[in-house]
């Protein structure tokens, strides 16, 4: 009998344990966030992942604008962002006349390119938005409106991932034409050289104002379709393997080697163009590349 009772008290605690609210738990007990790729000594790690029904507890998303505007608000854990629409059109993409002779070889031939209705984001995102999804905050330059930085491409699918989980619409990257259409302004182009200006001090942070630092996002004037930082403060990546644009020439289609746009604030103005255009492995994590979403 004494030990039915004991069987019975045991019973009782394991399950009393099993069924324990997760906020009980120990840091230990929750699973850690390991985000893809290698971390140097000096990146600060994450600290812990919460367990599915504590996330789909504090799932916290809204959206507005559904009814075709050109402004779609999204609010996750608090934190909110807007995308704008862009609708579609051709453009000539590449080395346009105002590019002038800074215009690179990779920027050549200058071609025309179709793109479809896509939004994209009004800013780069921030580490407040990074942080809120993801729980930790790589970035060097720290502070919750500056954009995020120090990441690898892909740590961004991981992202990408989780902001669909939280919002319910499936973010990308943008597609390099969208990026160059975006940034030039797409059906309201004023077909300057810079993305809203042809005074870069005016839409840009760079290499002689920024104090070799990002800044907070959204400080330099707008584009025509009023979207911000598209020139200067961090490259952003964008969803395309790097490829040169003439035909016939060597395509190197190395899918570790993706496209990275707008310069940032350790370049010189000429890296600042709409048109200018870089590769970077997709392993790289520097200080000054970040990123924009679309969808």
């Amino acid at each position: 009998m004494i030990c039915k009772k004991i069987h019975y008290v045991l019973f009782c605690l394991v399950m009393a344990a099993l069924l324990m609210p997760s906020q009980l738990w120990s840091q230990e007990k929750l699973h850690p966030v390991i985000p893809p790729g290698e971390y140097n000594q000096t990146m600060p790690k994450p600290t812990s992942f919460p367990v599915i029904h504590e996330i789909a507890s504090s799932r916290l998303s809204t959206r507005s604008g559904l009814s075709g505007g050109d402004i779609e608000t999204f609010k996750v854990e608090g934190v909110t962002f807007r995308m704008v629409r862009v609708r579609g059109g051709s453009f000539i993409m590449g080395a346009t006349e105002e590019q002038g002779e800074e215009a690179g070889d990779d920027e050549r031939p200058a071609h025309e390119v179709q793109v479809g209705d896509f939004y994209i984001a009004e800013t780069e995102v921030t580490q407040e938005l990074w942080e809120a999804v993801m729980g930790y905050n790589p970035s060097h330059f720290k502070g919750p409106q500056l954009p995020v930085e120090s990441i690898r491409y892909r740590d961004i699918d991981l992202f990408l991932m989780k902001m669909e989980f939280y919002t319910g619409q499936h973010f990308r990257l943008p597609a390099e034409a969208e990026w160059e259409f975006a940034a030039r302004g797409g059906l309201k182009s004023h077909h300057t050289k810079y993305s809203g200006s042809n005074d870069f001090e005016e839409v840009a942070w760079y290499c002689n104002n920024s104090g070799n630092r990002s800044h907070e996002v959204a400080t330099k004037a707008p584009n025509e379709l009023g979207i911000y930082d598209m020139s200067g403060n961090v490259e952003e990546w964008c969803g395309d393997i790097w490829k040169p644009y003439a035909q016939g020439a060597d395509p190197e289609d190395n899918p570790n080697v993706r496209v990275r746009r707008g310069g940032g604030f350790l370049d010189f103005a000429t890296h600042l163009r709409v048109s200018d255009r870089r590769g970077a492995t997709h392993a790289i994590f520097t200080n000054d590349i970040g990123l924009r979403l679309a969808f």
